[in-house]
């Protein structure tokens, strides 16, 4: 693979990993929530469209926050894992120290900064 290519691969799967936490309700993507207590039922005696069951498996399921920077934090790791094969593959692998982390890992969270807009800051109407 061309290092150029890698590169760029590197870069895309990075933009998408650090949004993925974001994005969506489910852990890394594709595993469901089990049922929390935090969910809660409709009131008795409100019905709708998207809730005509009152258990409680029909109430919304939501990630904390502190999920979701867990999920950011391991989907850093499997991206420095992709990063680490890439590079194993085209060549000799540097060693890197932990000023290499650092600004990696200030990079990862700057890359998920328009997920977390779209999460949290955006105003619902």
């Amino acid at each position: 693979m061309d290092v150029s290519l890698a590169a760029w691969l590197v870069l895309a799967v990075a933009i998408a990993a650090a949004n993925l936490p974001f994005a969506n309700e489910r852990l890394f993507g594709f595993i469901p929530l089990p049922q929390g207590r935090g969910a809660k039922a409709p009131p008795p005696g409100v019905t709708s469209a998207s809730s005509s069951s009152s258990s409680p498996a029909a109430a919304a399921r939501t990630k904390s926050f502190f999920a979701r920077l867990l999920e950011l934090l391991v989907l850093y790791f499997i991206v420095g894992a992709l990063a680490y094969a890439l590079e194993a593959g085209i060549g000799n692998v540097f060693a890197q120290g932990w000023e290499f982390y650092a600004i990696t890992g200030c990079l990862f969270v700057v890359l998920a900064f328009p997920g977390f807009v779209l999460r949290y800051l955006r105003k619902r109407r």
